[in-house]
């Protein structure tokens, strides 16, 4: 016997669905299951995602997916009437399609007006306790938010698809990312141009957008030159972002090992691409980190002040390098004292590091 929500939702005949994340990288791509379990509740449903512009190439492949709409940040410094023509063009877009369900996953208020002018049979978003009755009002099912983040946020997401009576599966709940034939072909000649093959090299990507989730570049090249020394090939990436590269060139300046360097240099389905191809992946609590748990590579994740219970990597053999000593952790602050600097993890030691590799190169 079935047991669901008195009001559960009979998606098996809806026609299209539209689900909403307008957050970063790794958040789009830990909503990637939604569209599998959708999928397999309403095999004839057409799922689209509306996402912002920068994050497309996380779902763009997506086997379950049928159109990929986008948001740009750009629209908000545009004159007010290039901005209003550019929402109206989305807008009109999306009405054509006919939704008869809408999937907000974050409280972004662009949600709820979409939800009201779509004007779907269904819309379900979560019940976000600071939002006015306006909120609540845009939707026909609202999902309780946990009041301590104890679950993984893949799970919170899938909560979604729970609160109208769809219940996941453990096969479809894991991440999908597809790079795509023109970037596996790209990264197989890079790697070839540097003499590296599948499986014969570690990946390393220590930045983040947040500079309170990196470790420091002294420690970065202490790991390289430590690896590099006992013959583990390390290959380094890194988003092409100023702050990004600026840690990069530190990190370069440090290290006295030659090490192959492709920092700048890739898109995201080439950098999935390339985690892919690698024995291990090493980094911090970023988008990257995620993209090598959904290519199946083993990682080794460096947590401080961000939850690695909710934000761990997923459903792939991994070891959590974090802090036994501050118990403040998970902070989620900007660094201690709002300084950008979290010493939960600059002081993360280098043994640490080198010995969760070794336990997931072992394997």
């Amino acid at each position: 016997m079935h047991y669901g929500p008195a009001d559960a939702v009979d998606v098996s005949g809806l026609r299209r669905a539209l689900v909403i994340q307008l957050r970063h990288h790794g958040d789009v791509l830990l909503s990637s299951p939604v569209f599998t379990v959708l999928r397999r509740a309403s095999p004839g449903i057409e799922i689209d995602a509306l996402v912002y512009a920068e994050t497309r190439d996380m779902i763009e492949l997506h086997p379950a997916l049928a159109q990929l709409h986008l948001v740009e940040r750009r629209w908000k410094d545009l004159p007010v009437w290039k901005r209003f023509a550019s929402e109206w063009r989305l807008y009109r877009t999306l009405r054509s399609r006919g939704y008869d369900l809408v999937v907000h996953l974050t409280d972004h208020p662009r949600g709820a007006w979409l939800a009201r002018g779509l004007a779907p049979r269904y819309a379900v978003a979560p019940n976000v306790a600071r939002k006015q009755r306006a909120w609540k009002r845009s939707f026909t099912h609202l999902v309780p938010q946990p009041r301590h983040a104890g679950r993984h946020r893949v799970e919170l997401n899938l909560d979604a698809l729970r609160r109208i009576g769809i219940q996941p599966g453990d096969a479809e709940r894991a991440l999908v990312m597809v790079p795509g034939e023109s970037a596996e072909h790209a990264v197989e000649v890079m790697l070839a141009e540097q003499g590296l093959a599948a499986k014969r090299f570690v990946h390393f990507h220590p930045g983040s957008r947040w500079q309170f989730k990196c470790w420091p570049p002294e420690r970065a090249a202490a790991l390289i030159d430590a690896l590099e020394g006992r013959g583990d090939r390390v290959v380094l990436t890194a988003a092409p972002d100023p702050r990004e590269m600026a840690l990069i060139e530190a990190i370069r300046t440090r290290a006295h090992a030659r090490f192959t360097d492709l920092s700048g240099r890739l898109t995201l389905k080439q950098l999935a691409a390339l985690a892919a191809r690698a024995r291990i992946f090493i980094g911090v609590d970023s988008a990257p980190m995620h993209i090598a748990a959904a290519m199946g590579t083993p990682v080794v994740a460096l947590f401080g002040p961000s939850s690695d219970i909710e934000w761990g990597p997923w459903q792939v053999a991994h070891r959590i390098v974090a802090s036994t000593s501050h118990a403040c952790r998970p902070c989620g602050n900007d660094g201690c004292g709002g300084g950008k600097v979290s010493e939960c993890i600059s002081r993360l030691p280098l043994d640490s590091v080198l010995q969760a590799a070794d336990a997931l190169l072992a394997k």
